[in-house]
């Protein structure tokens, strides 16, 4: 049996789709330097490139290039950030793969919804797939990060799959959205749909949310609940409403006024008088 990483004798190879350079695989936390080899290689052989590493317990080693068979470009040319937030912060759309039994309310998508939406995404810039830790997978501020989650719906009755197993099954529907094949995927049919080219970087919006949290400490909006849960709904609601850069600015406008008058309310009632 032929190695599946080589191509056919004679086969050509297919022309680049532009929005696979916009893809990006971002593993997070990974314990065994073998599984970034075995996830570079299950990218390259579905013409994916960008890589990225997010504070792997172990830099890439002599099991990493091993297991890339052909794919130590990917593993050396990837960036490693110390977080999450980091390695998205230009993204415009990012998607947790991850179990369903999570606290984090994020809407489910079938790895071939997932795909086809994350090109029609990546058409106005980059889109990230994130893998969390083998034996752990995404924590939920991670997930936090997120506009959706993506799951792979496995046996249940043996439902763990190996990182470099379920990068490959993202990978491969990828490939197939690129190649214009989504199978049944629904690309507008879910609820958290695709941002258009104008949508803000993920930067902005952790800017926007940062404000937000901020500002309803000051008006005292959670009067003494924890808005750890308050704080999760509004970061949904923003993420699904696709805000572009200038929509963006309105908002942390409406903030900073919010918080000016907060403060003014503060001298006011310091001093007895409220102007």
């Amino acid at each position: 049996m032929s190695d599946p990483s080589n191509s056919a004798a004679g086969d050509p190879p297919a022309p680049a789709h532009p929005a696979a350079s916009q893809l990006r695989i971002v593993l997070v936390g990974t314990q065994h330097p073998g599984n970034i080899g075995s996830a570079a290689r299950a990218m390259k052989t579905m013409g994916l490139s960008k890589l990225v590493l997010v504070a792997p317990e172990k830099a890439p080693d002599r099991d990493t290039h091993a297991m890339a068979a052909g794919a130590d470009d990917l593993v050396e040319a990837a960036p490693v950030f110390a977080t999450l937030a980091e390695a998205v912060a230009d993204c415009r759309w990012v998607l947790g793969c991850t179990a369903r039994s999570r606290r984090i309310q994020l809407e489910q998508l079938h790895p071939r919804d997932a795909a086809a939406r994350a090109v029609l995404a990546a058409a106005g810039g980059p889109v990230a797939l994130v893998f969390g830790r083998e034996r752990t997978g995404l924590d939920n501020e991670e997930l936090q990060l997120c506009h959706a989650a993506v799951h792979i719906p496995s046996d249940p009755a043996f439902s763990s799959l190996n990182l470099a197993a379920a990068v490959q099954v993202l990978s491969y529907e990828l490939r197939c959205a690129l190649l214009g094949d989504a199978g049944t995927g629904e690309a507008g049919g879910g609820r958290t749909l695709p941002p258009g080219e104008d949508v803000a970087s993920h930067a902005e919006l952790e800017g926007l949310f940062g404000q937000l949290a901020e500002a309803l400490d000051q008006i005292d909006f959670h009067k003494g609940r924890a808005p750890a849960s308050a704080m999760r709904k509004l970061r949904r609601l923003y993420l699904r409403a696709n805000l572009d850069s200038a929509e963006v600015r309105l908002l942390r406008g409406v903030l900073a006024d919010t918080q000016r008058m907060a403060w003014l309310a503060g001298q006011g009632s310091s001093t007895g008088k409220i102007e």
